[in-house]
């Protein structure tokens, strides 16, 4: 058995850097695009928050792509599935959260709000 000497292709090394510098700079592009809508004011709030989470997602889908190269490997299917899974635990876990959060800040009453502001005052 002889094994096959490690070869280089440096067209698919030259592909997967094109892909990490685009990836970067939209990443760069869309993080300082929702910094300076937030800093400026530049729209309502609601429109802010909208744009703010279309920002995110689109560079959320330009890293899945450009850097972990999603749909790009032998068994897509595996990894896309994997992937689905972990945004689910991500979604559930951050909802989840915002909603304990939400619950707590209904039920407390307001001396307990009181009393917790004015120990917050004292440090």
């Amino acid at each position: 058995m002889s094994k096959l000497p490690l070869t280089i292709n440096h067209d698919e090394n030259k592909l997967k850097l094109s892909s990490y510098i685009t990836g970067f700079g939209l990443s760069i592009l869309f993080t300082i695009s929702a910094y300076l809508l937030v800093i400026n004011h530049a729209a309502s709030r609601t429109v802010l928050i909208g744009l703010v989470i279309v920002f995110a997602i689109c560079q959320f889908i330009s890293q899945s792509f450009l850097f972990l190269h999603l749909g790009q490997e032998n068994k897509p299917r595996w990894r896309l599935t994997i992937f689905a899974f972990m945004l689910g635990v991500v979604i559930i876990i951050v909802f989840g959260s915002l909603w304990i959060m939400h619950n707590l800040k209904y039920r407390m009453t307001i001396p307990q709000e009181i009393r917790y502001m004015k120990s917050q005052d004292n440090l």
